[in-house]
């Protein structure tokens, strides 16, 4: 009788799971492809509409960040290390953001590494920072990074693992598009839940973050990425408009 009850009990177990193998399949095995999720539209805000000039060609008033990193030289910021930063730092503006264009341009000078413009997000010390002071730890950011121009895309920087980075093919529509060593134009538009990007006069990104609680007023901040080698980048323009109408102005 017992054998007999043990062998019943094994035949459900496998009844059982084979059912969930075959419900796994089915719902995003080997054999089916998942589509993922789609992100909801979240219509852009509603604000006053002006333009502002983040930098004013001669100096960071307005902004904040590393003095010995970062620097006007000629009209131009100037983001340099010399020695080895273990943490990427930014340089933040001083007010923050929700739904806006920036327009800009930037040239990646010494190095391969990309930069960015970080974007609807906050001011982020890393936890494993052991002494913030010390190794340059208290400019971090926590939100949305655009890329460029090594790689371009995007990131989530300290969230979801940075996974928000589109696939290779939408990122080389702006490899293609851009410059590796020279002046790029750019355009970025934030609005609602959606970011385009823009560079040279070509749209290369259109995305809606399918988490739209994780976008929020902030500050925008460059970035000079971690690195153990010396690197140096230029910014210049940085004019913003809030709550611009709906339509990029650079795209040909």
């Amino acid at each position: 009788m017992k054998r007999l009850l043990a062998g019943a009990l094994l035949a459900v177990g496998v009844l059982i799971v084979g059912a969930l193998s075959s419900d796994l399949v089915s719902a995003g095995g080997k054999d089916k492809k998942v589509e993922p999720k789609k992100a909801p539209e979240v219509p852009p805000l509603v604000g006053k509409s002006e333009t502002i000039k983040l930098f004013n060609g001669k100096n960071l008033d307005g902004w904040e960040g590393y003095a010995d990193l970062w620097s006007v030289k000629e009209g131009v910021i100037v983001a340099r290390n010399d020695k080895p930063l273990k943490y990427s730092t930014y340089l933040f503006t001083k007010q923050s953001f929700t739904d806006f264009r920036l327009l800009f341009s930037a040239k990646l000078v010494e190095s391969e590494m990309h930069s960015g413009v970080a974007l609807w997000g906050k001011k982020f010390i890393p936890k494993d920072a052991k002494d913030p002071v010390k190794e340059k730890a208290e400019h971090t950011y926590q939100g949305h990074l655009v890329m460029f121009p090594t790689g371009w895309g995007l990131y989530d920087l300290y969230r979801r693992a940075g996974g928000i980075n589109p696939g290779a093919d939408i990122r080389n529509v702006a490899i293609k598009a851009g410059k590796q060593h020279d002046w790029n134009d750019m355009e970025i538009l934030a609005q609602g839940n959606r970011i385009r990007l823009a560079v040279n006069g070509k749209l290369v990104l259109d995305w809606r973050d399918p988490e739209p609680k994780l976008v929020g007023a902030g500050p925008i901040a460059l970035q000079l990425h971690s690195n153990s080698i010396p690197q140096e980048l230029h910014f210049k323009g940085l004019d913003l408009t809030t709550f611009p109408e709906d339509k990029l102005v650079t795209v040909k």
